[in-house]
Formats: C-alpha cells, structure tokens, sequence
C-alpha cells in the first residue's frame, strides 16, 4: 500500500502523473498552469503578511533586527530577498539578517544534510535579541534546522513567525505569525524549488516591501533610498530626485553631488528648501538620524525647524 507523504508538498500531482509522455508544448503548459496558481495561494495569507509587516516595523523602530533562517532553496530565496534590501533601501547589513543551513557555502553548493540539524539553527540564532522578528522558511513546515532557530529565538524574547507551503507544518507550534500558503503537489514531486519558492519568493518579497514602505524607506513608489553605485543606478537616483521634488535634472544632480551621493539626504535638501535651493546637508543629515531614515518625517522634522 502506497503511503502519502504528510506534507502537500511532496504528494504526487496527478496533472503531471505521465509528463515525460507529453509533447513538449503541452510539459510547458503544465508547469505554467501550475505557477498561476500561487499568486491566489499567497492572496489567502495576506492578512498574516500584514502581521509579520507591523512586527518586522516594530522590531526596526525599536533598534531591533529581522533575522531570516531557511534551508536550501528556502533559504537561496531568503537570502536573496535580505541582500536586495541594502543596497535597495540604504539599510545596514545587521539590520535584515539572513542565515542558511550549511553556511554561504551551501547557497550555491547544494548541502541537503545541514538542514536537519536543529543544533545548528539554535547555534544561528544564538545573537537573537529581544524585540527582535525571526522568519523561518521550510517548504515543508518541519525544516529541522528552522525549527532549531525559531525555538531559540522564543526562547531569547523573538517574535517568531513560519512561511511554508503546508498548512499542518508541525513546525507552527513555535510561530507566533503562521504564513501557509497551500500551494499543493509540484508539478515534479517534491521539487519544491518550483510552486514552493515562488510563493516563498512572493511572500518575502510583499513582506519586505511594505515592510520598507512603512518603515518610512519610500517617497510615494519613488526608491529614494537607493545607493547609486553604477552608472545606470546614478542616472535612475537623479531621475528619481526629479520626479520626487519636481525640479530639473540639473539641480536634482547638484544635490546628490553635495549628499555624498546619498539620494535621501539628497532629497530633503530639495523638498526642506524653498525656490529650488538647497537645504543645509547636515541639517538634512541629522534630520533622517532622527528619525531613522524614514523620509517623510524628516522633511517635516527639518521643515519646521
């Protein structure tokens, strides 16, 4: 008798039971009929999104950290999404912490044995601090090395929270935020970088974005935190600049000239002066210290005074 696997994830699709016996147009198909369904699946979870997006706010207002901790592809996705955010959102590389089973090694060398040790994961989140907010990430929902993690960081005064795609993960126990976005059987069983990490991808994604938005790291939908470090990106803050304090790329470029080449303190100095000048840089400078970085604030911080 055949025995089902506990988690959806790894349950036979019967969609794709004869694949290798399809024309090639119709495996295509398949497998893009099978990714349209994640965007619903991670629809239905947006409210628990919405709870890891007011803690992770808490936890960066208080001086606190966001730690990621995933395995394999679970942890590839996290640790790209941790890595766009700084140079994205001009934040401190401790602030958006992400940690992977088997090291950096492993997220370009596959080191499948590290993510069932849960030593190693209490061992990774031995530096959470109170206030902190862990995300772990394990398609399955058992990840050992998550459960490592998220155990210690409750342990330590975390707030925890599970992104899975099973909906009975037996690691929810030591969530706090419970993110379950039933994406059901892979279009190849278990290949779970597939449906899987794309609502991985999806939800780390929202989480981090409206995360940085209420935070206070948006002017609008402008990315006026974006550190220009290439040509291309130079070219896109003065744009930006532009576009945010509606002057002219001449002056929007004088002011990210005077900044240091950095667009939000580039911005104040446009949004805090009258008559197209420039506001004072430090002025503009300890305005964003004190209020975090976040731009909205500061302009009315450094306008009133």
């Amino acid at each position: 008798m055949e025995v089902e696997p506990d988690a959806p994830t790894e349950r036979r699709n019967p969609a794709s039971d004869r694949i290798d016996e399809l024309p090639l147009a119709d495996v295509l198909r398949l497998i893009n009929e099978a990714d349209a369904t994640v965007p619903a699946a991670v629809a239905a979870v947006l409210p628990q999104i919405g709870e890891a997006v007011e803690a992770g706010v808490r936890a960066l207002a208080g001086g606190g950290r966001i730690h990621y901790f995933g395995a394999g592809t679970s942890g590839r996705v996290a640790f790209a999404d941790a890595a766009e955010l700084r140079p994205t959102y001009a934040l401190r590389p401790d602030q958006v912490v992400p940690h992977v089973a088997g090291g950096v090694d492993a997220l370009w060398r596959a080191a499948e044995q590290a993510e069932d040790d849960d030593t190693a994961g209490a061992r990774d989140a031995s530096d959470v601090k109170p206030g902190d907010l862990v995300l772990g990430v394990a398609a399955s929902g058992g990840t050992p090395y998550v459960g490592g993690a998220l155990r210690q960081a409750r342990k330590l005064g975390a707030t925890t929270g599970l992104i899975t795609s099973n909906p009975r993960a037996s690691l929810a126990e030591h969530a706090d935020i419970f993110i379950a976005a039933d994406t059901g059987p892979e279009i190849i069983t278990g290949s779970t970088r597939m449906k899987a990490a794309t609502a991985a991808k999806l939800i780390l994604n929202t989480f981090s974005t409206a995360l940085m938005v209420k935070y206070g790291r948006t002017y609008g939908n402008l990315m006026v935190c974006a550190v220009p470090t290439n040509a291309k990106l130079r070219r896109r803050a003065v744009w930006t600049l532009s576009a945010a304090a509606h002057v002219d790329g001449d002056l929007a470029a004088e002011a990210l000239a005077e900044s240091g080449d950095d667009p939000s303190v580039a911005l104040l100095m446009l949004l805090a002066a009258p008559d197209h000048q420039l506001a004072d840089v430090d002025a503009a400078r300890q305005a964003l210290a004190e209020t975090r970085g976040a731009i909205r604030p500061a302009v009315s911080r450094l306008t009133a005074s």
